[in-house]
């Protein structure tokens, strides 16, 4: 069966994949397995090399990449960036790793005859789903430390935007890793097909994808690694630097069109300078230039799933419904692919679904508050966790703050610092996902099965030891 793929910039038809049925998968999964063996054996140094290789086929490949993820994504300047991101993580990954698992003796603290040491297992197939807005940089975040561990990777990208596969493949086979580390173009029913062929998945995208995968796991007692949706907030407290603050406002909320699970959605501002930011953000975001007739131009991309822009429409007509006032922005406009400018809402209240539901596009809406306390509250009035902002006059200011809210990391004066920092570990709150953290050493130690070896120095207890009249002491 083949699946039609949109150009987000022309709205046409204009490329197609073939989705990977269950049997080809299962047969696959097999082969990954038998190869995973040699890949294991290899040891973490070999395993590096064979990574470097990779990374270097990625810069020889750039290009190419580089131009399929722009017609994928319809942005230029980024998709040359994941590129780069993917390679960088190579190395970094291969640096943070060396010597970093336990594996010595050590002497029971309770009993002088015992000695335990551990034996780290890596799964022998994880299986990766990821999503259309970053998909070679999501394609790989979770691959290249569950490879380096001593795994294959079995990776089923978004049917949304596959064109990169092809020249990922050619990079793939170039380094020599095609045995365990294979790309499955697909719909859900691959996705579907690839968890019960796997020994534990990560998947990043939506709440309710998302709990489906977790169940399809749970039923063959499987981990499952969730990077779930957000609705994160930014809270500008007074005598924060306005400036500064608008600046990450408008980044956090419009690079990559806003389509980043950390984008910030909610921004509370402190009422005595909320009319000062709101006045600034207005007019820093009727600056900002969309990317269309030349995709070398402007800073705002195309909405690339165009199922998203009804759900942009749909929380902006809420909005004003309820009583809101857009002041920049506000229409979805057509040039083919579809557009949607920064959109600034004042007015704007928590009964109103773009206060409440995740936007995964350039909305902000701004609202005041009164004191620390409200802010906090209404920061953490979301079903979400995924991470949040807070802008403040000094530092120890902002992390008092940021260490009363539900999220799982928190940028402190400025915004969606995850995209840019991956060395910090950090867990999702709520509904924003599942699992130990992918970002610093936990997210190569979660590859791994911990095997305790417990070794008896003296001579094992008798029966006789346990009888009913052996007494006591």
């Amino acid at each position: 069966m083949e699946i039609p793929v949109r150009n987000p910039r022309t709205g046409q038809i204009d490329h197609r994949i073939n989705v990977t049925n269950a049997t080809t998968i299962a047969a696959l999964a097999a082969r990954l397995r038998l190869a995973q063996k040699g890949w294991r054996a290899l040891g973490l140094e070999g395993r590096a090399v064979a990574l470097r290789r990779f990374g270097d086929a990625l810069e020889r490949h750039r290009d190419a990449l580089a131009a399929a993820l722009a017609v994928d994504t319809g942005r230029n300047r980024i998709a040359r960036m994941e590129v780069d991101g993917v390679r960088g993580s190579i190395a970094g990954w291969i640096a943070a790793t060396q010597g970093v698992l336990p594996d010595g003796w050590v002497q029971a603290r309770s009993n002088s005859s015992i000695r335990h040491a551990p034996h780290w297992v890596p799964y022998d197939l994880v299986g990766v789903i990821s999503p259309w807005n970053f998909p070679l940089t999501l394609s790989m975040i979770d691959a290249i430390p569950a490879l380096l561990a001593g795994c294959s990777v079995m990776v089923k990208p978004s049917e949304v935007t596959p064109r990169f596969i092809q020249p990922l493949n050619a990079a793939i086979v170039e380094a020599g890793l095609s045995h365990v580390l294979a790309l499955v173009p697909g719909d859900g029913t691959t996705g579907q097909a690839l968890i019960d062929a796997v020994d534990c998945v990560c998947f990043t995208g939506s709440v309710p994808t998302g709990r489906k995968v977790a169940v399809r796991a749970a039923e063959r007692l499987i981990p499952s690694f969730l990077e779930l949706g957000g609705k994160d907030p930014l809270i500008v407290l007074d005598g924060a630097n306005l400036e500064d603050a608008v600046t990450a406002a408008l980044r956090g909320s419009v690079l990559s069109t806003g389509q980043a699970c950390q984008s910030i959605e909610r921004i509370y501002v402190a009422a005595p300078v909320h009319d000062a930011f709101v006045r600034r953000l207005t007019d820093a975001a009727m600056k900002v230039r969309i990317n269309t007739p030349d995709i070398g131009q402007g800073e705002l991309g195309p909405i690339i799933f165009d199922r998203q822009a009804d759900i942009l429409r749909r929380q902006i007509a809420d909005a004003v419904a309820r009583g809101a006032r857009v002041l920049t922005g506000g229409v979805v406009e057509d040039h083919g692919g579809l557009w949607l400018r920064p959109t600034v809402l004042t007015q704007v209240t928590h009964d109103m679904e773009v206060m409440r539901e995740e936007t995964f596009g350039p909305i902000l809406p701004v609202m005041a508050f009164d004191s620390v306390e409200q802010a906090i509250a209404l920061a953490n009035d979301s079903q979400y966790g995924l991470s949040a902002a807070v802008f403040a006059a000094d530092l120890e200011q902002a992390a008092a703050v940021a260490r009363r809210l539900v999220a799982g990391a928190i940028s402190l004066n400025d915004a969606a610092l995850t995209a840019l920092f991956h060395e910090a570990p950090k867990q999702s709150f709520r509904d924003s996902g599942l699992g130990p953290s992918r970002m610093g050493l936990e997210g190569y130690t979660r590859f791994f099965r911990r095997q305790a070896l417990i070794a008896q120095m003296g001579r094992p207890l008798p029966l006789s030891a346990f009888a009913e009249d052996a007494g006591e002491g």
